[in-house]
Protein backbone atom coordinates (compact mmCIF):
# COMPACT_ATOMS: atom_id res chain seq x y z
CA UNK A 1 0.00 0.00 0.00
CA UNK A 2 2.97 2.41 1.38
CA UNK A 3 4.75 1.49 -2.51
CA UNK A 4 1.12 2.32 -4.57
CA UNK A 5 1.03 5.50 -2.48
CA UNK A 6 4.47 6.70 -3.26
CA UNK A 7 3.95 5.99 -6.76
CA UNK A 8 0.99 7.99 -7.23
CA UNK A 9 2.30 10.60 -5.57
CA UNK A 10 5.03 10.86 -7.98
CA UNK A 11 3.25 10.39 -10.80
CA UNK A 12 0.60 13.22 -9.80
CA UNK A 13 3.51 15.61 -8.95
CA UNK A 14 5.21 15.00 -12.64
CA UNK A 15 1.49 15.48 -14.14
CA UNK A 16 1.67 18.86 -12.00
CA UNK A 17 5.38 19.69 -12.92
CA UNK A 18 4.56 19.34 -16.75
CA UNK A 19 1.34 21.19 -16.41
CA UNK A 20 3.15 23.83 -15.03
CA UNK A 21 5.87 24.09 -17.60
CA UNK A 22 3.43 23.52 -20.74
CA UNK A 23 1.17 26.08 -19.25
CA UNK A 24 4.57 28.64 -19.28
CA UNK A 25 5.68 27.71 -22.20
CA UNK A 26 2.32 28.26 -24.21
CA UNK A 27 2.39 31.76 -22.35
CA UNK A 28 6.16 32.68 -23.48
CA UNK A 29 5.09 31.99 -26.77
CA UNK A 30 1.96 33.83 -26.56
CA UNK A 31 4.24 36.87 -25.41
CA UNK A 32 6.79 36.68 -28.27
CA UNK A 33 3.77 36.43 -30.43
CA UNK A 34 2.31 40.08 -29.17
CA UNK A 35 6.26 41.29 -29.13
CA UNK A 36 6.51 40.64 -32.94
CA UNK A 37 2.73 42.33 -33.88
CA UNK A 38 4.07 45.38 -32.25
CA UNK A 39 6.67 45.32 -34.40
CA UNK A 40 4.92 44.93 -37.32
CA UNK A 41 2.12 47.44 -36.50
CA UNK A 42 5.41 49.94 -36.39
CA UNK A 43 6.33 49.12 -39.81
CA UNK A 44 2.75 49.52 -40.94
CA UNK A 45 2.96 53.06 -39.34
CA UNK A 46 6.06 53.77 -40.87
CA UNK A 47 4.97 52.10 -44.43
CA UNK A 48 8.26 49.73 -44.31
CA UNK A 49 8.64 46.07 -44.95
CA UNK A 50 10.23 43.83 -42.44
CA UNK A 51 13.69 44.56 -43.76
CA UNK A 52 13.84 48.19 -43.53
CA UNK A 53 12.88 48.44 -47.12
CA UNK A 54 10.13 51.03 -48.24
CA UNK A 55 6.89 48.79 -48.53
CA UNK A 56 5.56 48.03 -52.17
CA UNK A 57 2.25 46.67 -53.42
CA UNK A 58 1.32 43.60 -54.79
CA UNK A 59 -1.51 42.94 -56.88
CA UNK A 60 -2.22 39.46 -55.72
CA UNK A 61 -2.68 40.75 -52.18
CA UNK A 62 -4.74 44.64 -52.78
CA UNK A 63 -4.01 45.44 -48.99
CA UNK A 64 -1.06 44.96 -49.14
CA UNK A 65 0.90 48.64 -47.89
CA UNK A 66 -2.47 49.98 -47.30
CA UNK A 67 -2.63 50.42 -51.48
CA UNK A 68 -6.18 49.87 -52.13
CA UNK A 69 -8.63 52.72 -52.79
CA UNK A 70 -11.03 51.14 -49.87
CA UNK A 71 -8.04 50.88 -47.46
CA UNK A 72 -7.61 52.83 -44.73
CA UNK A 73 -4.71 55.53 -44.90
CA UNK A 74 -1.62 56.24 -42.47
CA UNK A 75 -1.76 60.03 -42.13
CA UNK A 76 1.13 61.52 -43.92
CA UNK A 77 0.18 65.58 -43.86
CA UNK A 78 -1.78 67.09 -40.86
CA UNK A 79 -4.78 67.55 -42.96
CA UNK A 80 -5.10 63.94 -43.07
CA UNK A 81 -5.60 63.44 -39.36
CA UNK A 82 -9.17 65.37 -39.06
CA UNK A 83 -10.15 63.49 -42.00
CA UNK A 84 -8.97 60.08 -40.85
CA UNK A 85 -10.65 60.72 -37.57
CA UNK A 86 -14.40 61.59 -38.94
CA UNK A 87 -13.99 58.46 -41.57
CA UNK A 88 -13.48 55.93 -38.35
CA UNK A 89 -16.39 58.39 -36.83
CA UNK A 90 -19.03 57.40 -39.69
CA UNK A 91 -17.98 53.73 -41.00
CA UNK A 92 -16.00 52.41 -37.65
CA UNK A 93 -18.76 51.20 -36.84
CA UNK A 94 -19.19 50.83 -32.04
CA UNK A 95 -15.28 50.35 -32.18
CA UNK A 96 -14.52 53.45 -34.59
CA UNK A 97 -11.76 51.08 -36.49
CA UNK A 98 -11.35 49.93 -39.83
CA UNK A 99 -8.62 48.34 -41.54
CA UNK A 100 -6.40 48.11 -37.84
CA UNK A 101 -6.94 52.00 -37.74
CA UNK A 102 -8.80 53.61 -35.06
CA UNK A 103 -10.16 56.51 -33.03
CA UNK A 104 -9.12 56.80 -29.42
CA UNK A 105 -11.08 54.32 -27.20
CA UNK A 106 -13.21 56.82 -24.81
CA UNK A 107 -14.62 53.52 -22.95
CA UNK A 108 -13.77 50.62 -21.17
CA UNK A 109 -9.86 50.28 -22.39
CA UNK A 110 -9.60 46.46 -21.41
CA UNK A 111 -12.06 45.30 -24.32
CA UNK A 112 -10.48 42.11 -24.09
CA UNK A 113 -11.59 41.25 -20.46
CA UNK A 114 -15.76 41.62 -21.87
CA UNK A 115 -17.50 39.23 -23.46
CA UNK A 116 -20.90 40.89 -22.35
CA UNK A 117 -21.96 43.43 -25.04
CA UNK A 118 -24.11 45.45 -23.08
CA UNK A 119 -20.87 46.92 -21.02
CA UNK A 120 -19.01 47.82 -23.90
CA UNK A 121 -16.77 46.74 -26.51
CA UNK A 122 -15.52 42.84 -26.39
CA UNK A 123 -12.61 41.00 -27.72
CA UNK A 124 -15.00 39.17 -30.11
CA UNK A 125 -16.23 42.39 -31.93
CA UNK A 126 -13.11 43.65 -32.18
CA UNK A 127 -11.71 40.26 -33.69
CA UNK A 128 -14.89 40.07 -36.32
CA UNK A 129 -15.60 41.57 -39.77
CA UNK A 130 -17.55 45.01 -40.35
CA UNK A 131 -20.91 44.09 -42.02
CA UNK A 132 -19.27 45.04 -45.16
CA UNK A 133 -16.75 42.29 -44.82
CA UNK A 134 -13.63 45.13 -44.32
CA UNK A 135 -11.56 44.29 -41.11
CA UNK A 136 -11.74 45.81 -37.48
CA UNK A 137 -8.37 44.62 -36.68
CA UNK A 138 -4.95 43.62 -38.29
CA UNK A 139 -3.00 39.56 -38.39
CA UNK A 140 0.44 39.56 -38.59
CA UNK A 141 2.26 40.82 -41.97
CA UNK A 142 -1.57 42.14 -43.38
CA UNK A 143 0.03 45.30 -44.42
CA UNK A 144 3.87 45.06 -44.15
CA UNK A 145 3.85 41.37 -46.09
CA UNK A 146 5.99 40.30 -43.28
CA UNK A 147 5.65 35.90 -43.37
CA UNK A 148 5.51 33.00 -41.46
CA UNK A 149 7.64 30.11 -41.77
CA UNK A 150 8.06 26.85 -40.93
CA UNK A 151 10.50 28.05 -38.11
CA UNK A 152 8.24 30.95 -37.28
CA UNK A 153 5.65 31.07 -33.87
CA UNK A 154 2.65 28.86 -34.87
CA UNK A 155 0.48 31.57 -33.54
CA UNK A 156 1.56 34.42 -35.99
CA UNK A 157 0.31 31.87 -38.74
CA UNK A 158 -2.75 30.88 -36.88
CA UNK A 159 -6.02 32.62 -39.03
CA UNK A 160 -9.11 30.64 -37.36
CA UNK A 161 -11.61 32.74 -35.11
CA UNK A 162 -10.60 33.30 -31.87
CA UNK A 163 -7.21 32.41 -32.46
CA UNK A 164 -3.85 33.69 -33.48
CA UNK A 165 -2.40 37.71 -32.78
CA UNK A 166 -4.43 41.02 -34.29
CA UNK A 167 -3.09 44.41 -33.36
CA UNK A 168 -4.86 47.70 -33.35
CA UNK A 169 -3.59 51.11 -33.97
CA UNK A 170 -5.00 53.97 -32.07
CA UNK A 171 -4.48 57.25 -33.68
CA UNK A 172 -4.34 59.97 -31.37
CA UNK A 173 -3.64 64.14 -32.07
CA UNK A 174 0.16 65.32 -30.56
CA UNK A 175 -0.52 68.80 -28.30
CA UNK A 176 1.41 71.12 -30.14
CA UNK A 177 2.45 73.12 -27.24
CA UNK A 178 3.81 70.33 -24.89
CA UNK A 179 6.96 70.46 -26.46
CA UNK A 180 7.46 73.47 -24.30
CA UNK A 181 6.00 72.35 -20.65
CA UNK A 182 8.92 71.37 -19.20
CA UNK A 183 8.70 67.82 -19.46
CA UNK A 184 12.04 67.14 -18.99
CA UNK A 185 13.00 69.79 -16.35
CA UNK A 186 16.67 68.86 -16.53
CA UNK A 187 17.36 69.22 -20.11
CA UNK A 188 18.07 72.39 -22.04
CA UNK A 189 15.38 74.84 -22.09
CA UNK A 190 13.04 72.49 -20.65
CA UNK A 191 12.21 70.90 -23.95
CA UNK A 192 10.98 68.04 -25.49
CA UNK A 193 11.32 67.43 -28.79
CA UNK A 194 9.99 64.66 -30.84
CA UNK A 195 10.77 65.56 -34.18
CA UNK A 196 7.58 65.32 -35.46
CA UNK A 197 6.39 66.04 -39.33
CA UNK A 198 2.51 65.90 -37.92
CA UNK A 199 1.56 65.83 -35.06
CA UNK A 200 0.21 62.31 -34.39
CA UNK A 201 0.69 59.58 -31.75
CA UNK A 202 -0.09 55.84 -31.98
CA UNK A 203 -0.81 53.67 -29.53
CA UNK A 204 -0.80 50.27 -30.84
CA UNK A 205 -2.51 47.49 -28.81
CA UNK A 206 -1.34 43.24 -29.66
CA UNK A 207 -3.43 40.60 -28.39
CA UNK A 208 -1.78 37.10 -29.13
CA UNK A 209 -4.03 33.76 -28.13
CA UNK A 210 -2.21 30.90 -26.95
CA UNK A 211 -2.14 27.56 -28.43
CA UNK A 212 -3.90 26.23 -24.65
CA UNK A 213 -7.69 27.77 -24.41
CA UNK A 214 -7.59 30.23 -21.74
CA UNK A 215 -3.63 31.73 -22.52
CA UNK A 216 -4.16 35.17 -23.52
CA UNK A 217 -1.72 38.28 -23.73
CA UNK A 218 -1.93 41.75 -24.54
CA UNK A 219 0.99 44.11 -24.89
CA UNK A 220 0.44 48.31 -25.61
CA UNK A 221 2.93 50.38 -26.44
CA UNK A 222 2.78 54.13 -27.49
CA UNK A 223 4.17 54.80 -30.70
CA UNK A 224 5.93 58.48 -32.25
CA UNK A 225 7.04 58.35 -35.66
CA UNK A 226 10.32 60.26 -35.91
CA UNK A 227 11.17 62.63 -38.45
CA UNK A 228 14.44 60.81 -39.80
CA UNK A 229 17.76 63.18 -40.61
CA UNK A 230 18.47 61.22 -43.44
Amino acid sequence: MLSMLLALWASRTAWFNEMIVGNDADYQRAFEAAQALLQDAELDIRREQANGSACESNTDQPTLCRKGDEVTKIPSEEQDIGILLAQLDSNGGAMKCRYALCAKRTAEQDFWNNTDEKKGITLAQMESLHSDGTPIGARYGQYTGAATGDASNPILAEKAAGRGGWYWIEVLPYLQGAGGSGLLPNEANNLLDLSLDIYVVYRITALAHGLKPNTLVVLQQTYARQRRKD
